[in-house]
């Protein structure tokens, strides 16, 4: 490039960062230079081609420098200095890449530009040469639709290809070439597509050579991997070996698929190339072999390559094997002839022949075995004169785990020795192959293969490549497995020594942690390649091509984190700081050895130190080092130049091993990018020690990952494979270390790579992960600190010495080198535990670190603090994990010296020693005068030792508080109380006393937070409290209280005992949960007691009261009866609900009632559903006794006296027919003594009756037949008398009111005071607010206004008034909704006995006059339950003083007139239980009420009902003519819709239809009230219809209103209009009788007899 080799002697420019220097590849003595023409603008990111480069600067704008001869302009082909791209400025571009030719740029909303040379497509632009500026390319997901343009992070350039890499994680390529890895055949693509084959996985990077193309792939996590086949789909091999080695199996799955894909075009290329041999068919192979090429990390660079046995099977015709070895000599490569070489050759011939015939016959497929190749020598490090014995021992090997099998098949063609040996003796030059262009060396042989397998193809295999054993051996990442699928192959041996392998292997895989993967790179990747491979750049262990991606698999579990492709090479770099490379190795490029790979093998850079940052050119390779003063080094391995003189133009040469170029004095580079024929690097100025201070972060980072990598494999991995290593809880803690140090590792790898790549960016402070995410490093680090202490303290150390002193004496010194000792005389314990607790050192590296940095900034900075705090974090939390390890080793020495028996039963791994009396003067108070009383204070308890016993007590339910001298203690004295024990300690001094109580609470404080005394994140230690909350949650196991013994409590407590919410649980299954007070249950909870007999369970839910149910509740018994109610100790007492049968729903019986102790006594209700009878009355003892009336479903009515649930004494019978018994019983339904019987036609019989009814009953006794006359009235007579022996209405449901005024805290009905009262309300409300806040059904939002408003108490000040009256009428309306107020409750209860008595059986005419009695009881007693509340309620029957006169203008009805003055109070002015309680309690009682009005009156109704539907058959004329109506009245027009029309004959239900429909309203209401005015509102209405025809003002007489009047009600047809007459009379206010309306509703009954009495002429 001419434009580089100008020296530029442009000043340096103002800014220090992103320097750009240039160097001439090739010429290592050249220093580099400036790039000319370029300003002062650093420089993010740079980019070469062969000829070009681009650089993207800090502000994302992208300049291009060198040949472009893609430009229009010709000025622009080879500018001077860098040249602006225009047509990307706006656009704030974020990353770019160069091709060979072309040059491509990612802008910050992922759009992707691409310009520059374009025959292949390579910049998706159709039928183009060149694009000469900056084109957007199109990329979208045809699967989605809409279709959605795909945003990019990453470009990658090839020299006919681009690859992008998509925001979804996605590779998309257009251009040309299998490189593209698309399944397509028609070039050029110039529409980016989806690499599909990779499609799913995750993508991390994209890497492309000319023309191949490399991917970094994130592994699969463990879940997502699929079950792996058996066989091999192409090459039916075992795709899972198993080895035998003499201490485990190595179970691999590392299968190579020898099947590349071979293109037309490489094989007119290929200058080498013999014939396959015609017998080798593709589907006679046996198997498929291994090849084992050692490329081992650590072997000598003198070892000679132990060869690779091949071994070809073809019809048995042939069978050839082929040696390879070579030594690395000076240019010359020579094969040195070992003298066994033929032996072997003849040995393994023997071996192939007989058995293949026999394998063939058989048809059976010999297995694959993987062996370790340096078997014989256990010491890698195999001088020459070992390998033929290797070599031997490799065969000797492979036949005794083969039995006669082949060993191993590798390739199907045959291959002579001789042929080997020639190919390799001959130079270079001779075969006509020049470097660079024809494969050397193996790879020929590889092509061989290509023609068996051209039809072959690879879309969709992953097959593995050639693997390295003795490498993975060497590095102990060999992946071990245990697959089912395999066992029937294997043998028992193996078995049972792979089942004692296994559990310990599988530790130190890094767990997968969400958190971390998701913040910072994850190492857990996979390299995939494809493309061009004769080279051996695809690392598959062969130079074919590929068309799809496939995995390298000899990189899985390197943990490769960036990969660089050139030319015919590759690179990857890994966490460990290593570099692998493959493929063409001419020059020395790829920094090891002086001939090509075709699988990766580590680079030797600079023996010790770590490599952070590749690249890759045409020919060379740059490594970027970490040395000793953290100033990044640049090694250079690859083309050197010849110097002046030297004319040897046709064996260039290269550097054997990398070297390092002089830049120290540049400053620090951040990034190297390689070209053709020079490189180019960023360097950033060390400001005020920031870069340096960040380099030094980073590298000590990546060489701490090494360290710690470096235990794992060579400590932590032996130590858990060793046997014997003491008990199974030493084994988990040890596993436990391990898993928490490899997951620390990981973390700490993670971080190294996240700060390379840190540095390579803009490099801001407050972007660092260690800061912005410093959580996730203090928490791997205090895990990882409290598992080695825990291991400690459990004298894991001491138990490892036995069984790992051999592998420790023989790694002594890696352990001291590891560990940091250095003196000799340490013992190798302790060395180890010093390794174990080497990672906390690396905390005070941070906070150093970050000081460093913080002193970069000014002090008033955010930076400054951030950086500031952050340092202070890391150094307390370092010097906190101090702590802790003393601790650990403090208690380690208490165990030591502590009597044996009591260790095993207190060692625990969590627990520490704080302090303990021995030391620590302590004694406990009134103690015996012998005992002897040691106290211990652990982090978790307190442990009261005594000669052979102890008793421990958890430091969560221990409380701890000083005697005060005036309670009569010591002064010295120390009171500590536990859920069970109470016990006072003395102290020998106050000082004593004074560190003990601070030690104890402390403990307690730090056992209920949970965590150790840790430091808080962000710097500020956390605050002590001087002493431990009284009230606190924790859970507790009782061992000696006999209620509570070995029943477990978790909950609040205070003071020793539980309060507040919690559960407790008994061994045997019963549970409690809910509220506790002073340690028994109190308030609101939950009971279950296990039935074992029925298998279920007893449930109550409920309150309690000190320890016993106490209040309402539903306790569920296992034998399916439900009550629901009241109780008092444990037992039933008060008003209750008792449902018992199997099935709730339809149950055989139920009692609603009182009870008293468990019994029920008091008025109560029995509905026994099998017999079809109701009980109705008094009970004593579970009893009927008393009083009482029983109705059947067959219509038998019985009242009178009960006694031990017969009836007895006195009572009246009467049947459905009428027939009526009064006298005496003995039994139920049994006649017993003297009556009288009375028919249903008034006859009666007096005298002595004996016999149950129904059957046949004996009189001796009087008939007799009374007048016609006298029967009327006598009849109603007998009727009249029922009810007398039934149970008073005012004594039905006194617990119901009882219970209420209980509530209101008065102890009887109105004693009580109205304050207290109304303080009850509120209570109740909010508490059963609270309850419901927890129970699942949440309150409705309506219920919840009204609980809110009735918080509010409504006040009366002055004198009452209707507004006040008005006032609590709203507050009883809005208390009534709702259950949870006092008066809802008693109401809704009342509703429910209601029913309950009413309904079903109880749905008997002769109830009705019962039934109306206990409303009005109802009415009287919640009465005055209303007027304790609101005292200034005036009392029954009073009239309230009007505050204003009544609205004027309303007319009476009688006059027509307006008439202030009313002749009867209004209704709502009169003071009356009805009035004010009947509109809240009808309603919901109005079904089962008006249900027997309606059977009452049934046949009155029916007579009415038929009169009705006989008389609306007129027409409306006839109808008012038949009823007398005075022809004035008549209608005689009538108005419908606006129009008004004559009356005529025929018209029907036309005539007062407003007043009809008026009264047809009175089936909707319920109260009496509101039907008085629905019958008001209907005489309103006919004098209206009236006022309009008449036209002039009238008084009605009620000889002219009652005609009127019947016709309405006749066509109102109402059904059931005798039951609405009797419920108004019923229950009507008396006061409104001779009022207006009373005589209205005279009027209403009148007709209705008049009616059923009317006959038609």
């Amino acid at each position: 490039m001419d434009s580089k080799k100008k020296s530029s002697t442009e000043a340096e420019g103002s800014k220090e960062r992103g320097l750009v220097h240039v160097w001439q590849a090739g010429s290592l003595a050249l220093t580099p230079e400036r790039l000319p023409g370029w300003g002062g603008k650093t420089v993010l990111q740079a980019a070469l081609g062969v000829k070009h480069g681009v650089l993207l600067t800090e502000d994302g704008e992208v300049y291009s420098f060198g040949t472009l001869p893609w430009k229009s302009e010709s000025a622009d082909i080879c500018p001077s200095s860098p040249l602006l791209e225009s047509a990307l400025v706006g656009h704030h571009v974020v990353t770019v890449a160069a091709g060979s030719f072309h040059s491509g740029a990612v802008t910050e909303s992922g759009a992707v530009y691409m310009w520059g040379e374009n025959a292949a497509g390579q910049c998706a632009v159709a039928n183009q040469q060149s694009v000469p500026e900056p084109s957007p390319v199109s990329i979208s997901d045809s699967e989605t639709s809409p279709l959605l343009a795909v945003r990019i992070l990453q470009l990658a350039c090839g020299e006919e290809h681009t690859l992008a890499l998509s925001i979804s994680r996605e590779i998309w390529a257009w251009g040309t070439g299998c490189q593209l890895g698309l399944i397509t055949t028609t070039f050029p693509v110039t529409k980016p597509q989806k690499v599909e084959h990779l499609a799913g996985r995750v993508v991390l990077q994209v890497a492309c050579g000319a023309f191949h193309s490399l991917a970094l792939v994130q592994c699969l996590p463990p879940q997502d991997l699929k079950p792996v086949p058996e066989r091999c789909v192409q090459c039916s091999q075992l795709l899972i070996t198993m080895t035998d080695k003499e201490d485990h199996v190595i179970i691999s799955d590392s299968h190579c698929c020898p099947l590349g894909v071979t293109l037309s075009e490489s094989q007119a290329e290929d200058h080498v190339s013999t014939a396959p041999s015609p017998h080798a068919e593709p589907e006679t192979l046996d198997g498929q072999g291994e090849v084992f090429e050692n490329a081992s990390a650590d072997a000598d660079p003198n070892d000679p390559n132990v060869g690779t046995v091949q071994t070809t099977s073809g019809n048995a015709v042939s069978s050839q094997q082929s040696i390879e070895g070579t030594a690395e000599g000076s240019s010359a490569r020579t094969a040195p002839s070992y003298p066994d070489t033929q032996a072997v050759t003849a040995y393994l011939q023997k071996l192939s022949e007989h058995p293949v015939k026999e394998n063939q016959e058989h048809g059976e497929k010999p297995p694959q075995l993987q062996l370790p190749v340096a078997e014989a020598g256990p010491d890698l490090h195999s001088p020459p004169t070992t390998s033929t014995s290797a070599l031997n021992s490799l065969v000797v090997s492979c036949a005794s785990a083969v039995g006669v099998r082949v060993a191993a098949t590798y390739e199907a063609g045959a291959l002579s020795l001789k042929k080997v040996m020639n190919f390799y003796s001959t130079s270079p030059g001779e075969t006509g192959a020049q470097a660079g262009s024809a494969p050397t060396g193996p790879e020929s042989l590889k092509d061989l293969r290509g023609e068996q397998v051209k039809q072959e193809s690879m879309q969709g295999k992953k097959s593995s490549s050639l693997v390295d054993i003795r490498e993975e051996e060497a590095e102990g990442s060999s992946r071990r497995l245990s697959l089912p699928g395999l066992l029937s192959q294997v043998s028992p041996r193996l078995l049972r020594k792979a089942a004692r392998v296994k559990t310990r292997t599988v530790v130190l895989t890094p767990t997968y942690s969400g958190e971390a993967d998701a913040l910072l790179p994850s190492l857990r990747t996979e390299v995939w390649t494809w493309g061009k491979g004769k080279e051996g750049q695809l690392g598959h262990g062969d130079v074919l091509p590929r068309l799809q991606p496939l995995c390298v698999k000899c990189l899985d579990g390197k943990e490769v984190i960036h990969l660089e492709a050139a030319g015919s090479h590759s690179l990857a770099l890994t966490a460990k700081s290593q570099v692998y490379s493959w493929g063409s190795n001419t020059f020395g490029q790829l920094g090891h050895s002086d001939f090509p790979t075709t699988v990766p093998r580590l680079s030797k850079v600079n023996g010790g130190n770590g490599v952070w940052s590749i690249a890759a050119g045409q020919d060379y390779s740059l490594f970027l080092v970490d040395t000793n003063d953290f100033q990044p080094g640049l090694y250079y391995s690859g083309r050197q130049d010849p110097a002046e003189g030297d004319t040897l133009p046709e064996n260039p040469s290269g550097t054997k091993t990398p070297v390092l170029l002089s830049c120290s004095k540049l400053g620090y580079i951040s990034r190297v990018t390689a070209g053709k024929d020079g490189y180019l690097a960023l360097v950033d100025k060390n400001v005020m020690g920031y870069i340096a201070s960040l380099h030094e972060l980073a590298t000590t980072e990546r060489r701490f990952y090494s360290k710690l990598s470096d235990i794992k494999s060579q400590i932590l991995r032996p130590l858990l494979s060793l046997e014997n290593l003491g008990t199974v809880t030493t084994v988990q803690l040890l596993q436990e270390v391990a898993s928490r140090f490899s997951k620390l590792c990981y973390l700490i790898g993670q971080h190294g790579v996240s700060l390379s790549s840190f540095l390579q960016g803009v490099k801001e402070a407050r972007n660092l992960v260690i800061m912005k995410h410093s959580s996730l490093f203090l928490d791997s680090y205090t895990e990882y600190c409290a598992s080695v202490s825990n291991f400690l303290v459990m004298g894991g150390f001491q138990l490892l010495a036995k069984p790992a002193i051999d592998f420790l004496n023989k790694n002594q010194e890696l352990l001291q080198d590891l560990s940091e000792v250095n003196d000799e005389n340490t013992q190798l314990m302790e060395i180890l535990n010093t390794l174990f607790f080497l990672p906390i050192r690396r905390l005070h590296n941070y906070a150093k670190v970050l000081l460093k940095l913080a002193t970069c900034f000014e002090v008033a900075s955010p930076e400054y603090q951030k950086l500031q705090d952050s340092s202070s974090c890391y150094e307390s939390l370092a010097l906190h994990l101090g702590r802790k390890r003393k601790e650990a080793e403090y208690t380690l020495g208490f165990w030591k010296t502590f009597p044996g028996k009591m260790t095993d039963s207190l060692r625990k791994p969590e627990r520490r020693l704080l302090c303990e009396s021995s030391n620590r003067a302590l004694s406990l108070q009134h103690a015996g005068r012998f005992s002897v009383n040691w106290f211990i204070l652990f982090n978790d308890a307190l442990v009261h030792a005594q000669f052979s016993t102890h008793h421990v007590f958890p430091l969560a339910t221990l409380w701890a508080e000083p005697l005060s001298e005036e309670a009569g203690g010591s002064v010295n004295g120390l009171k500590i109380t536990t859920p069970e024990e109470q016990f006072t300690l003395i102290s020998s001094t106050p000082q004593e006393k004074t560190k003990w109580l601070r030690a104890i609470s402390q403990a307690v404080d730090q056992a209920l937070r949970g965590t150790s005394d840790f430091p808080l994140y962000g710097g500020g230690s956390s605050v002590q409290r001087q002493e431990p909350p009284i009230s606190r949650s924790a859970k507790y196991t009782f061992y000696k209280d006999p209620r509570l013994k070995d029943a477990t409590y978790d909950g609040r407590w205070l003071s020793g005992k539980p309060h507040g919410r919690g559960v407790l649980k008994w061994p045997d299954g019963k549970m409690y949960s809910g509220m506790f007070r002073n340690g028994l249950e109190d308030g609101y909870g939950e009971y279950r007691i296990p039935n074992k007999a029925l298998n279920k369970e007893d449930h109550y839910v409920g309150h309690w009261k000190e320890g016993k149910m106490c209040g309402q509740g539903v306790y569920s018994y296992a034998s399916g009866e439900v009550f629901e109610g009241c109780f008092q100790d444990n037992m039933r007492h008060g008003h209750g609900l008792l449902r018992s049968g199997k099935l709730t729903s339809s149950s055989p019986s139920m009692f609603i009632g009182q009870w008293v102790m468990d019994k029920k006594a008091g008025y109560g209700v029995f509905d026994d559903i099998t017999r079809g009878e109701k009980y109705m009355g008094m009970w004593q003892d579970d009893v009927c006794q008393g009083n009482g009336v029983v109705v059947t479903q067959f219509g038998l009515y019985y009242e009178g006296n009960f006694h031990l649930n017969k009836m007895t004494g006195n009572g009246v019978l009467l049947s459905e027919d009428d027939t009526i018994y009064e006298g005496e019983f003995s039994d139920d339904w049994t006649l017993s003594g003297k009556g009288a019987l009375t028919m249903p036609n008034g006859d009666y019989i007096e005298g002595y009756f004996s016999g149950e009814w129904g059957s046949g009953i004996k009189i001796t006794g009087t008939y007799f037949k009374p007048s016609l006359y006298e029967s009327e009235k006598d009849r109603p007579k007998a009727l009249r008398k029922l009810g007398n022996l039934a149970v008073a209405a005012d004594e039905k449901w006194r617990a119901v009111f009882d219970e209420c005024w209980h509530q209101l805290g008065c102890e009887g009905p109105g004693q009580g005071e109205v304050w207290k009262a109304w303080d009850n309300i509120a209570v109740a409300l909010t508490t059963s607010r609270r309850q419901h806040r927890d129970s699942p059904e949440m309150l409705s939002r309506s219920q919840t206004q009204t609980l809110e408003s009735l918080e509010y108490i409504p006040q009366h000040v002055g004198a009452f008034s209707v507004e006040k009256y008005d006032n609590i009428k709203k507050y009883l309306i809005k208390a009534c909704d709702t259950p949870l107020h006092p008066l809802g409750r008693l109401v809704e209860t009342l509703v429910a006995v209601y029913r309950m008595t009413y309904v079903g059986v109880g749905a008997n005419r002769r109830l009705l006059q019962e039934a109306v009695k206990e409303i009005k009881s109802y009415l009287k007693r919640i009465f005055q339950l209303v007027r304790f509340l609101f005292p200034e309620l005036p009392e029954e029957g009073s009239t309230i003083p009007l505050s204003a006169p009544p609205p004027t203008g309303r007319r009476s009805f009688c006059t027509g007139k307006s008439d202030s003055t009313s002749e009867s109070p209004e209704p709502g002015y009169v003071v009356t239980s009805s009035g004010l309680v009947l509109p809240v309690l009808l309603p919901r009682l109005y079904p089962p009420l008006f249900m027997l009005y309606a059977l009452d009156n049934d046949r009155e109704e029916d007579v009415y009902w038929e009169c009705v539907l006989r008389l609306n058959k007129q027409a409306d004329i006839a109808l008012l003519g038949f009823l007398g109506v005075q022809r004035k009245f008549w209608p005689a027009t009538l108005s419908v819709l606006g129009e008004s029309k004559k009356v005529l004959p025929t018209t029907k239900d036309a005539c007062f239809a407003s007043a009809v429909e008026c009264l047809q309203q009175i089936s909707t209401t319920f109260t009496p009230s509101d039907k008085l005015k629905v019958i008001q509102q209907t005489f309103e209405e006919i004098s209206q219809s009236v006022l309009a025809s008449l036209q002039e003002d009238f008084l009605w007489s009620m000889d002219d209103l009652f005609p009127v009047f019947l016709y309405v009600v006749l066509r109102a047809r109402i059904r059931n209009l005798g039951s609405e007459v009797h419920l108004i009379e019923d229950l009507m206010d008396p006061y409104l009788q001779h009022g207006e309306q009373g005589i209205m509703f005279t009027t209403l009954k009148a007709c209705y007899y008049q009616i059923q009495r009317e006959k038609l002429n």
